[in-house]
């Protein structure tokens, strides 16, 4: 039967039934669908476990990023891990921080790292450490220990940035600083004192500070230093120059054109008070390591061999004629004779023709050991400088043995070394200049001074000098001891002027090239003297 042939009210029956099997239907769907209170939910995805790995990174990542809190969760005793994180953030206060695995977790549960620590510009602190891995549940925790931040590290305890900045790195000798600290190493406190002398100086600071102007320390809870873990925590270095003396001698040779240079060295310590040159002498230390023939001045250690030798006395009188031959070489005074006079006096106004006709009957290397008894062959080791004292070898012959004696010839001796001869006839022995209180001079080739008795001859032949000589512009600056000397260069149209001496504890070389002749070199030590009081 066709639905078009039922009845209206047949049709209205059979839709109701249908619609109240669809809800039924439906019901019974939505009713099977929901679970019943006796059948569990399904339990929702769980996120796998963390690998030791996993864990160690994390940790890492945490402890870079100074999320202490997070970082202390995932060891095994996370107050401990973040209170000690946390503080150490504080106290090092760094830029950011770089942490990094650097080998895979091995079955000890080590995982080896690289911590760098980025506390300033140019103030890289780089270092390598562990972490230990262990099981906790059924997964990994770092096995907290203050280790961890740093290998040395102990418990309770904290680490610091120590920051040197402006603070001396090297003081002269009454404490006042010469160089100070900077992110660039020590630099000079302006006014520069002693420039010739600060670049080494500040190299040897440099070396003993690790080169830079902050350290990182262990400190205990009172703030107590224990150990310094990055860089050097090292005191301000002490020079023996005397800010005075160098000064003085400073202004004495930046007043001449020529090429001028001063070294002083107090006799009874060997401490180096002041080397000077001026901009004419260029940038080379050549105050300290420059070699040149040292004129009359050698007379010093000529006069020695011969009281040394017994050939005579201060009192022998002996001949100075202006012009003498001996051998083949013809020696000159500067235009006098002084006739018969004591060996004295043939000293104090420089007498070539004596001490050449002297020389001539000494023993080849008579000279050569004078000198080095008076230090002009020894060879020390100064931290922070190069010095040269001198190079006297003995004479090849008669001819430049001659020569040798009046300082020409094969002699050749820096301010340095005529600064350490003056320094000991004033002191009686031998000489060891420094430069640094907390630093020793190595002496690679000491030497032995003269007798008393020949220093004490030595020492009023050169107070003549200045009281009754050829130095006697000088004699006005109080008991000044010395000697002068003219040394010729090349061809003999050019030469040096020199004065070496000293007064009470002062002993000191003066050079001025190309001067002609001494009396340059006398007006720089008279400005010196005047200056030094």
């Amino acid at each position: 039967m066709r639905a078009e042939d039922y009845s209206p009210a047949r049709k209205r029956l059979i839709l109701a039934v249908a619609g109240v099997l669809v809800v039924v239907i439906t019901t019974l769907g939505v009713l099977r669908l929901m679970p019943s209170a006796d059948t569990p939910a399904p339990a929702a995805a769980d996120e796998p476990p963390l690998t030791s790995a996993g864990v160690a990174d994390d940790f890492l990542t945490e402890f870079a990023s100074g999320r202490a809190t997070a970082a202390g969760a995932l060891t095994d005793d996370p107050e401990a891990a973040a209170t000690q994180l946390a503080h150490v953030w504080r106290t090092l206060a760094p830029d950011s921080v770089e942490a990094e695995l650097t080998a895979a977790v091995d079955q000890a549960g080590i995982a080896r790292f690289t911590l760098t620590w980025h506390l300033g510009p140019g103030r890289d602190w780089t270092y390598e450490n562990v972490l230990h891995l262990v099981a906790h549940g059924d997964t990994w925790r770092v096995r907290w220990a203050p280790a961890v931040v740093h290998p040395r590290l102990p418990a309770g305890h904290g680490l610091v940035v120590h920051d040197r900045t402006g603070a001396p790195s090297v003081r002269d000798r009454t404490g006042k600083p010469l160089l100070t600290w900077t992110d660039d190493g020590p630099a000079a406190v302006r006014p520069a004192v002693a420039p010739l002398l600060l670049p080494g100086m500040g190299r040897v600071a440099n070396g003993r500070g690790g080169g830079q102007a902050w350290y990182v320390a262990v400190v205990n809870q009172r703030g107590d230093e224990v150990a310094v873990v990055h860089g050097r925590r090292t005191r301000a270095l002490t020079a023996t120059l005397s800010r005075r003396v160098q000064r003085a001698a400073q202004a004495a040779v930046d007043a001449r054109s020529l090429p001028a240079m001063l070294v002083a060295i107090q006799p009874s310590t060997g401490d180096v008070l002041a080397v000077a040159q001026n901009g004419a002498a260029g940038d080379a230390p050549v105050a300290l390591n420059g070699l040149y023939p040292p004129g009359s001045t050698f007379k010093v250690a000529t006069a020695a061999a011969i009281l040394e030798s017994g050939a005579a006395g201060p009192d022998t009188v002996l001949p100075c004629p202006g012009e003498v031959t001996v051998g083949q070489r013809t020696v000159h005074n500067a235009d006098f004779a002084l006739g018969d006079v004591p060996l004295r006096t043939a000293f104090a106004h420089s007498c070539n023709t004596t001490f050449a006709a002297l020389a001539a009957d000494l023993p080849p290397s008579s000279l050569a050991g004078a000198a080095d008894r008076l230090g002009l062959g020894a060879d020390f080791g100064i931290p922070g400088i190069t010095t040269e004292a001198g190079s006297v070898r003995p004479a090849a012959g008669g001819a430049e043995r001659v020569e040798n004696s009046i300082g020409q010839g094969t002699v050749r001796v820096s301010c340095f070394g005529l600064a350490v001869l003056t320094a000991t006839v004033a002191s009686g022995q031998a000489v060891t200049p420094r430069l640094w209180r907390e630093l020793d001079t190595s002496v690679n080739a000491g030497y032995q001074a003269p007798s008393p008795d020949v220093v004490a001859a030595l020492r009023a032949m050169m107070r003549e000098v200045v009281s009754a000589g050829t130095g006697s512009a000088l004699a006005g600056y109080g008991e000044v001891a010395g000697k002068t000397g003219t040394a010729q260069v090349g061809d003999g149209s050019r030469a040096h002027g020199w004065f070496v001496g000293y007064r009470g504890d002062l002993a000191f070389a003066t050079l001025v090239l190309d001067a002609s002749t001494s009396a340059p070199a006398l007006e720089v030590t008279g400005a010196f003297l005047a200056a030094t009081g």
